[in-house]
């Protein structure tokens, strides 16, 4: 008892060194137990995983080949690390040939794409960049209508990650995302998403499965790294010395656009049976005996484009996908030209918004609908898109829709949702 008591004054004579190691002690215990609850996730994936690759497969088939687009540059060079430790095993107790080809810089995987071979998946692990980078160098194919059909995974591990938020449940836990999404792989349940292509002048086209920004905010936000020290500051730091330069910031330029089309009916999954011998024969004899009528043709009624002149603080094209709706009847893009009349405490706030949602589109905003537009800039025009949070240089582009032009694995109780949602 007298040693329990003089342990009790020690701690109060030196209150501040036990402050600091209880602090300590809490949060060593905090980081251990989310380490075991990590592995405790990655135990319950695999297992799941290793259901699938307990399956027979009958002898006349092939053992699925998967190709896996591994950029370890994204989240700040730990994406290989995160691959291996959480996703890598899932995919390979899972029966899959599993060939993981790793990025070395910038562009590679635009090339890489024209090398691949037939395969039946293409998995995607990295962030948006990497997700640009594939589909561009996979749609700039030669034989792009076949291997447009291939399934795509997508493994978030980059920094930003918009897609899994179409594809994948919400979540908090980075290892909880990754296995739910090689997971969701496994599973098969896929859905069509929508494609932007992006053409300049003379450049090869660009695929946006996202969007394009252009302004003032995206111009603010790709700073705010360049202000760490700020701490959570730092955002609204880089909006509020944005409004230093020039001010109102206006972006001029002409648009054309298209409006919506409509969809066409969906193709059968299933090819129809051939008919019988006899049917055909007397399909034949009655294609033959019957006079031959002469073709009407039909008025082919002009494309109606619109045009305007428009000043804002910020232009974005975006696609569907955000709000996806697997029943509707008309494909179209959606277009923001958001007034460039703010106040300076308004471009604060509406930018620290667009940090965390950029497809945000403020009061006030003009929202068109197209399918396709041209979008002409002014001589000396200077300062760069976003397109799927990749930079590029600003210039005149024709952006054209291409509807559920790609097909994504995704969670079967997102994909359930999304139904749900329509009805």
């Amino acid at each position: 008892m007298a040693q329990v008591v003089e342990v009790f004054k020690t701690l109060r004579n030196h209150w501040k060194k036990t402050t600091v190691g209880v602090c300590l002690l809490t949060w060593g215990g905090n980081w251990l137990y989310g380490k075991h609850c990590d592995n405790l996730l990655r135990r319950a994936a695999c297992q799941e995983a290793q259901v699938f690759g307990n399956q027979l497969i009958p002898s006349n088939m092939q053992v699925k080949k998967a190709t896996v687009f591994l950029n370890p540059a994204a989240c700040k060079g730990k994406a290989r690390s995160l691959f291996e430790k959480n996703a890598a095993p899932i995919l390979h107790l899972s029966g899959l040939d599993v060939t993981v080809v790793k990025t070395d810089y910038e562009g590679q995987a635009k090339k890489l794409l024209e090398l691949m071979e037939n395969t039946d998946m293409i998995i995607i692990a990295g962030g948006d960049g990497t997700v640009q980078e594939v589909i561009t160098g996979l749609l700039r194919r030669a034989d792009e209508t076949a291997f447009s059909k291939i399934p795509i995974g997508f493994i978030p591990l980059g920094k930003t990650s918009s897609l899994s938020r179409i594809l994948y449940s919400e979540s908090i836990n980075k290892v909880r995302d990754i296995t739910d999404a090689t997971l969701a792989i496994l599973k098969g349940e896929t859905i069509p998403l929508d494609v932007l292509q992006i053409k300049g002048e003379k450049e090869q086209p660009v695929f946006a499965v996202t969007g394009l920004r252009w302004g003032s905010y995206r111009d603010a936000g790709v700073k705010v790294s360049k202000y760490w020290y700020l701490g959570p500051l730092k955002t609204k730091a880089a909006h509020f010395f944005n409004t230093l330069k020039e001010w109102p910031q206006k972006h001029e330029a002409s648009l054309t656009y298209l409006g919506p089309t409509q969809r066409p009916p969906e193709d059968p999954e299933k090819e129809p049976t051939r008919p019988p011998l006899y049917v055909r024969l007397y399909r034949r004899l009655a294609q033959y005996w019957t006079p031959h009528q002469k073709e009407i043709l039909q008025e082919v009624t002009p494309e109606t484009w619109e045009e305007m002149q428009l000043s804002t603080i910020e232009l974005s094209i975006t696609t569907q996908n955000r709000e996806l709706d697997l029943t509707r009847t008309e494909d179209f893009m959606n277009i923001c030209i958001e007034p460039d009349s703010v106040s300076k405490g308004a471009f604060i706030d509406t930018g620290s918004q667009k940090m965390s949602d950029p497809q945000l589109c403020p009061e006030g905003s003009q929202c068109l609908q197209a399918s396709r537009c041209l979008l002409q800039l002014p001589e000396g025009t200077e300062g760069s898109f976003s397109i799927d949070s990749e930079e590029y240089d600003a210039m005149p582009v024709e952006v054209t829709l291409l509807p559920r032009k790609l097909k994504f694995f995704c969670d079967p109780s997102r994909r359930e949702q999304m139904l749900q949602s329509t009805k």
